[in-house]
């Protein structure tokens, strides 16, 4: 076939082909020097991934036998020396803590740093008299609540605290709730409120852990905490959005409550009518009491708590009911 610039002398099929063929050439050639070095390495490279893979399995076998026992309780401080410490993938692990003398901190519910020696000089007599309308709603309130409580308990006061305790512990995570949302919604400090309450629900909670080991509830006392705590709970958050001076001066008289009934607790201790028995270890660690401590003891050192819970509460309404915001006043942070 002609051009008009000359004669075709080869076809495109035949160029296509020759290259074709060439590139094949070199390619053979090339891969023929790097297959007699793969030949080489590939025994190598497999016996690096086979030592690889044994290491990963010899770690995670490892680290399955790592769970060991601890002496530390991990729920609540039993000190079981059979119970197993938890390995997590994430290598987070709770630090090993010791007392002054050097022995083992066997509490996982709080720490040494936490625990605190009682004020007993506090005033136990001091009450607020109600004046205002919402005062006097707030102290009946507690009134009408404390004719069914001494009905159903009567002279059972170690079960009685222990009711008194899943109740009293709900206002400060409640109060301490809704300053956290409006501390975030309003872009603004708390005064150290949010902390002060938690503080008081936690300190609430820590009584009826130590209450937990004088006097076990029986089946009807536990459904009666979660028909009253669901209540309480309820009410005290719509009463707390509604009114918070309401609120807190209600938990002020709650806690007037809670010290005449420790005073009849004592009173009982006193008559022999309870048998005083030692301490709980939980609460000889929490109020740092002497070691030969007993019930009463515990049951003074609680009572003088309640009566620091009273005044924060009213305090918290005081500021209230001055018009002004919690915030503008620092919080007593640690006033226990």
């Amino acid at each position: 076939m002609m051009y008009r610039g000359g004669v075709r002398l080869f076809s495109t099929l035949t160029a296509r082909t020759a290259s074709t063929e060439a590139a094949a050439r070199i390619l053979a050639s090339q891969t023929n020097r790097h297959l007699s070095t793969f030949l080489v390495r590939a025994p190598v490279l497999g016996l690096r991934n086979r030592s690889t893979l044994a290491l990963g399995g010899e770690k995670e076998q490892q680290r399955e036998e790592n769970v060991q026992t601890t002496g530390a309780a991990v729920a609540g401080g039993s000190g079981n020396k059979d119970e197993k410490r938890i390995v997590s993938y994430w290598g987070v692990e709770a630090p090993k803590v010791n007392k002054d003398d050097g022995s083992e901190w066997k509490w996982s519910c709080f720490r040494p740093w936490e625990a605190y020696e009682a004020d007993l000089s506090i005033d136990l007599k001091k009450h607020h008299a109600p004046t205002t309308f919402s005062d006097k709603m707030a102290f009946w309130t507690v009134k009408s609540l404390r004719w069914p409580t001494d009905l159903f308990f009567q002279r059972r006061y170690g079960c009685r605290a222990m009711m008194l305790e899943t109740v009293a512990a709900v206002p400060g995570m409640v109060g301490g709730m809704l300053l956290h949302c409006k501390s975030l919604r309003r872009f603004e400090h708390s005064g150290g409120w949010i902390k002060a309450l938690l503080e008081e629900a936690e300190n609430e909670r820590m009584h009826l852990m130590t209450f937990m080991e004088v006097a076990k509830p029986k089946w009807y006392e536990r459904a009666l905490v979660f028909a009253v705590q669901g209540v309480f709970f309820n009410a005290y958050f719509l009463g707390y959005l509604i009114s918070p001076k309401f609120a807190h001066r209600m938990v002020g008289y709650l806690e007037e409550e809670a010290i005449h009934s420790y005073t009849e607790f004592l009173k009982e201790l006193d008559k022999g009518n309870i048998e005083n028995v030692p301490a709980p270890a939980i609460a000889t660690d929490y109020w740092r009491l002497p070691p030969n401590s007993t019930l009463k003891d515990v049951v003074l050192v609680v009572r003088a708590d309640e009566a620091h819970h009273r005044d924060v509460n009213h305090y918290a309404s005081d500021i209230h009911y001055q018009g002004r915001q919690l915030r503008e006043s620092p919080a007593p942070l640690g006033y226990h």
